[in-house]
């Protein structure tokens, strides 16, 4: 059998448990010829990336995992895709939005940086407060917008499809389901585009449980916080994170509810969203203009004008 041919070098910044499972998760899908993890801390990338290259053999891939540490970016030059995780997590008590001060400087040494060593890069920012991060990465990188963008809704996305099929005892593959707007309090699950085994939501579930699901999405990263205590979840945001890395190396137009600029769709201009978009080498092909209702589209005019206030104090964090 012939050896099937890896492409391209995937960065991941930040060696905790979320940069770390991204990484993972990448290089389990055997596409890419290398996937690099950074870190502040010296020795830790190297030692993940060691323990990573030694389960290839027993879970059968060849990408190869390189650690660098010390903060150094060297080994990144000219990455295709960068994901950045940096910052600090949450805690018990802490809205995302308590993070922007400290984060934002961490983004914006991040994204300086990557945008001297890997130029043509595409970025995915997870940092929080999500979608003000992300405004901040294009500003710093100065990239064209298409190139940098969010991983909110994919993540938002999965956790209501779960709570539905949790609800309803079903498989999470019979149920489709899908939130845009902001990655927090304005975030705007759309359920007239939710359906279980093809029947609209609403033909399976009534309204009021409708709303405290889509009320548990929205509290969905609180949730595990909560739980936890000491971090914010990882499995499910470094699944999303790298699924979209994957569609932007696969260069095959897959359709996903990512944060990404928008300019005119909705009669929205000039911010940073959750909205659908096509996503490609270049990143954000097109965003995707979809059916919503008038109070579902009057949400989404709502996030914007919020998230978008928030966003013009980020070009001077």
């Amino acid at each position: 059998m012939a050896d099937k041919s890896r492409t391209g070098k995937v960065t991941v910044v930040g060696a905790g448990f979320y940069g770390s499972t991204t990484a993972l998760r990448l290089a389990e899908y055997d596409i890419f010829e290398t996937v690099v993890l950074t870190d502040i801390i010296e020795g830790k990338p190297e030692g993940i990336a060691l323990d990573m290259n030694q389960s290839r053999p027993v879970e059968g891939f060849e990408t190869k995992v390189v650690g660098v540490g010390g903060g150094s970016y060297e080994g990144t030059e000219n990455s295709d895709v960068v994901v950045i995780t940096a910052g600090l997590p949450r805690k018990p008590g802490m809205s995302r939005m308590d993070l922007i001060e400290t984060n934002a400087k961490i983004v914006r040494d991040v994204a300086e940086n990557i945008a001297r060593t890997s130029p043509d890069a595409v970025i995915i920012v997870v940092s929080n407060p999500l979608d003000e991060m992300t405004a901040l990465a294009q500003l710093a990188t100065g990239f064209p917008k298409n190139r940098v963008m969010g991983q909110a809704g994919m993540l938002d996305t999965a956790r209501f499809t779960n709570n539905v099929a949790e609800e309803l005892g079903v498989p999470v593959g019979s149920v489709q389901t899908l939130t845009l707007g902001s990655h927090g309090d304005t975030m705007v699950p759309v359920p007239s585009r939710c359906t279980v085994d093809g029947k609209p939501l609403a033909d399976v579930l009534p309204a009021d449980r409708i709303e405290h699901l889509v009320d548990r999405t929205r509290n969905g990263g609180a949730e595990v916080v909560a739980l936890l205590k000491t971090g914010s979840a990882y499995y499910a945001p470094s699944a999303a994170a790298a699924r979209m890395a994957r569609a932007v190396m696969e260069d095959a137009g897959r359709v996903m509810p990512v944060c990404a600029w928008v300019d005119g769709e909705y009669g929205i201009s000039g911010v940073y969203l959750g909205v659908e978009a096509e996503i490609g080498r270049e990143g954000v092909r097109r965003v995707v203009e979809g059916e919503l209702t008038e109070s579902e589209l009057a949400g989404l005019r709502e996030a914007a004008e919020a998230v978008r206030a928030k966003q013009a104090d980020v070009a001077d964090l």
